[in-house]
């Protein structure tokens, strides 16, 4: 097994080099104050060391057990090489606290913990070292103690937030994944078997009549080759537009193609007369119907419209048993709705007799993700009956209301 450690990018050999760079200031900052102030007070030594600690930012960022060493060792020298005998020199611990409350926000596990029992060792050590003032040495320490334990606090308060956050950073793509998944398996669910299903019929029709029939099966065979070179057209545009939404650098199409593939509009309520005559060609006359005004909508509501009959009609093809059903589009000032009616068996339009399909599923998750209704069930004077409803944006809607008359588009043959 390869060891190996990765080699740094070259971006982060310059920062590496400046977080280190920054900590030589900060001793170098120390040793101004040590040396070249010595008689100043302890409070500005407390101050001096607390403004050079932002000399640590990036080694911070990069090591921060590191930076909290050096903090301390930083700290203690000032104390210790200070000559004010007030208690304004023991503001320089909290330095050394700053630094702790960073590990505790970066780290977990004994690394927190061992920074946490020195630092508390080294501040009680250097309180009862040198302070001089009888009668508020415990006053002093428990002060001190007070500080590192808010300085944990907050620092254990960041490091829940920032993984709070994580967390929910990642079940947003999590289930943002889920969805796009399961936009993806709609698409091509609808999209395929449609077409399987009238591929599956005129396959039957062509054996059945090759030999008594002969102009019958060459017309099957056509229908059979049309729909297919249609469906696989579709399924290479999904593809293609799937790996173009891929990240920035990714290879959107296969080495020496072009990289683009036709860029024909989704299906709409515009294409459902071609659909009808499809699926006429399967042996089920859709009779299509529109009501209303027929106008422009947003496009994701006319796709999931198109989506919904197109696998409504597909279900009529495989399981109804009969030779006819009915297409009704509505454009309501408020709400598009659709409506597929057959007079077949009245079974179970979404799914095989098994059970085991995905079309109810597929038409009600497009409802719903518009915010709209879905219904499906047999008819009381037989048949089944799909219908949706699903919402128009207020920005679409026509600004009166408009009655019109049902208008037939005549029965696709």
């Amino acid at each position: 097994m390869n060891t190996t450690a990765p080699a740094p990018t070259p971006s982060a050999v310059p920062r590496r080099g400046a977080a280190w760079a920054g900590a030589g200031l900060y001793f170098a900052v120390l040793v101004l104050l040590v040396g070249g102030a010595p008689l100043a007070s302890g409070g500005f030594h407390a101050l001096g060391s607390l403004l050079a600690v932002s000399l640590l930012t990036g080694l911070f960022r990069r090591a921060p057990a590191a930076a909290w060493a050096l903090t301390l060792v930083g700290s203690l020298a000032v104390l210790l090489t200070g000559t004010d005998p007030g208690p304004d020199r023991f503001l320089t611990l909290a330095a050394v606290d700053v630094a702790l409350g960073v590990v505790v926000a970066t780290r977990r596990g004994r690394i927190p913990v061992a920074a946490g029992a020195v630092t508390l060792t080294a501040q009680f050590l250097s309180v009862g070292l040198f302070w001089h003032r009888p009668g508020t040495l415990v006053g002093t320490a428990v002060i001190a103690l007070m500080a590192m334990v808010t300085s944990c606090a907050v620092g254990m308060l960041a490091r829940e937030r920032r993984e709070h956050t994580v967390a929910l950073r990642s079940q947003e793509v999590a289930e943002a994944v889920t969805a796009e998944r399961l936009r993806i398996a709609r698409e091509l669910h609808d999209m395929v078997a449609h077409s399987i299903g009238i591929i599956a019929i005129q396959a039957g029709v062509g054996s059945r009549v090759i030999e008594t029939q002969p102009a019958e099966a060459r017309e099957a065979l056509r229908n059979i080759e049309s729909t297919s070179r249609e469906t696989l057209s579709g399924l290479r545009r999904t593809l293609v537009a799937l790996r173009q939404a891929g990240p920035v650098g990714e290879p959107a199409a296969a080495p020496g193609s072009s990289g683009r593939a036709p860029r024909e509009p989704a299906p709409g309520l515009a294409d459902l007369d071609r659909l009808a005559a499809a699926t006429a060609d399967a042996g089920v006359r859709v009779d299509v119907r529109r009501r209303g005004e027929p106008r422009p909508l947003p496009a994701d509501i006319e796709l999931s419209a198109y989506r919904i009959v197109q696998e409504a009609l597909t279900n009529v093809v495989r399981h109804a048993g009969t030779g006819s059903c009915r297409v009704t589009v509505d454009y309501g000032e408020e709400e598009l709705s659709v409506e597929v009616v057959d007079d077949g068996r009245g079974t179970a339009g979404g799914a095989a007799p098994d059970g085991q399909g995905f079309g109810l599923v597929g038409m009600r998750e497009r409802a719903g993700l518009l915010h709209g209704t879905f219904s499906a069930g047999p008819r009381p004077e037989g048949g089944f009956r799909v219908a949706a409803g699903l919402p128009v944006p207020e920005r679409v809607l026509v600004p009166e209301a408009r009655t019109g008359a049902d208008v037939t588009s005549g029965e696709a043959r």
